[in-house]
């Protein structure tokens, strides 16, 4: 028996069964866009723990701002004993999201908790309790989250009823939109928005400016300012979720800005801590202190440890321009992809931007979703040491987040194993 199944059967006897994994390969070790596992099986990372080790694993800044802190202190909470580093990282997201309005931040845990935090402010600063969100959209999964979340299953099938006053528009999805450009699928969802709410309840539509789980859908152009401007017109505070988009992943440190948006607020996690978990929600001053004090915060938010990881991790993006690197890396893989795309005819689309990049498979001669076919393709990339995830509302994408330090030669190498999967 291998170290990895020893372990598997160690977690069926300890580790609740609602817990799931991708693999079942047990990871010893990981640096760069590389994993190894128990068994010492190297895996090229296309996953990045799900957008979130952007800087690569144990990158040598986090890892010593990490043992740095922990020797200094671990835990006051920010609440009771202040320290400058939660400072200091509110500070860097500031300067770094689009908009040259003052703003203002706060620090929580998770990407969840920073969208339930974006709802709360929003609601607080307009009066209002209606929030607008899109179809194939993900946010999280705590109650609110899950009700904001467009996917059952695995989500939310079963965990009702969820959070009231949530209410879900078409979004902008080109390939299945039937020609509808950025401007006609905005007029759609306002329609929808201002009939089924009215545009005087909305206190925020939210909104990621490429959907993550629900499939790397990219807006058609037009789509998000038209939506934004909507907003902005009729008093709703107008979020964008950038929680998997965010701090360089998509050629911008902020997916908004591939179309100049400035939002009210942005949510923030999953790259921004090198690998620690550390969310926040930034935006306009009079929106961010209009809630009273107290009124914001959390045992954990913004923990010592976890600041310095994230200062560290924005300083490594910085150093390395990992903005260039995610760029660079769309320069090689679209191409690849659309040149296999080209001859197969169950790859319906490429899609994505900078290392946020995506292939939705199809049956063949048509748009209708194929997701045992993606799963299989998933499969033998995995058995061939090549880590990719899938997503979608129909389960029919492969999507591919690798670190953005990984290497050309790690990356012609996913692109290889990738290939023969789908040939296979």
């Amino acid at each position: 028996m291998s170290l990895s199944e020893d372990l598997h059967k160690r977690r069926l006897a300890a580790v609740a069964r609602g817990v799931g994994s991708v693999v079942n390969s047990y990871i010893d070790s990981a640096g760069g866009a590389t994993l190894t596992d128990v068994d010492g099986r190297e895996w090229i990372d296309f996953a990045s723990g799900i957008a979130v080790t952007s800087v690569g694993n144990a990158a040598p800044r986090v890892v010593q701002a990490v043992r740095d802190q922990v020797e200094r202190f671990t835990h006051t909470c920010f609440m009771v004993a202040p320290y400058e580093s939660y400072v200091a990282v509110c500070e860097q997201l500031i300067a770094l999201t689009p908009g040259t309005f003052e703003k203002r931040a706060a620090l929580f845990n998770s990407g969840a908790e920073a969208v339930e935090n974006a709802v709360k402010i929003a609601r607080h600063a307009t009066g209002r309790q209606a929030v607008v969100v899109f179809d194939h959209a993900y946010h999280g999964r705590t109650n609110l989250t899950m009700a904001l979340t467009a996917k059952n299953m695995p989500y939310k099938h079963r965990f009702g009823p969820f959070a009231p006053e949530v209410y879900r528009a078409p979004m902008s999805y080109p390939l299945r939109d039937g020609g509808l450009d950025g401007a006609e699928a905005a007029r759609r969802a306002i329609d929808v928005i201002e009939k089924q709410v009215g545009a005087g309840n909305v206190a925020a539509v939210l909104i990621e400016p490429i959907q993550g789980e629900g499939g790397f859908v990219v807006p058609a152009p037009g789509f998000l300012p038209a939506v934004a401007a909507w907003s902005s017109a009729n008093g709703a505070v107008f979020v964008a979720d950038e929680i998997q988009t965010g701090f360089a992943r998509t050629g911008h440190w902020f997916a908004g800005e591939h179309e100049g948006l400035e939002p009210d607020l942005v949510t923030t996690a999953k790259g921004m801590g090198g690998g620690l978990p550390i969310a926040g929600v930034v935006g306009r001053a009079d929106l961010m202190d209009a809630v009273h004090a107290g009124g914001l915060g959390g045992t954990y938010g913004g923990n010592p440890v976890a600041c310095a990881a994230a200062l560290a991790a924005i300083e490594t993006m910085r150093e390395l321009d990992l903005v260039a690197a995610a760029r660079h890396i769309e320069a090689v893989l679209v191409p690849a992809l659309r040149t296999l795309a080209s001859s197969a005819p169950e790859i319906a689309e490429v899609r994505g931007r900078g290392a946020m990049i995506a292939i939705e498979i199809v049956e063949p001669g048509g748009l209708t979703p194929d997701p045992v076919r993606t799963a299989a393709i998933n499969k033998a990339c995995h058995d061939a040491g090549l880590l990719t995830l899938t997503c979608g509302t129909y389960g029919n994408v492969l999507r591919f987040l690798p670190p953005l330090v990984i290497s050309d030669e790690d990356l012609q190498r996913g692109i290889d194993i990738l290939a023969r999967a789908i040939r296979g």
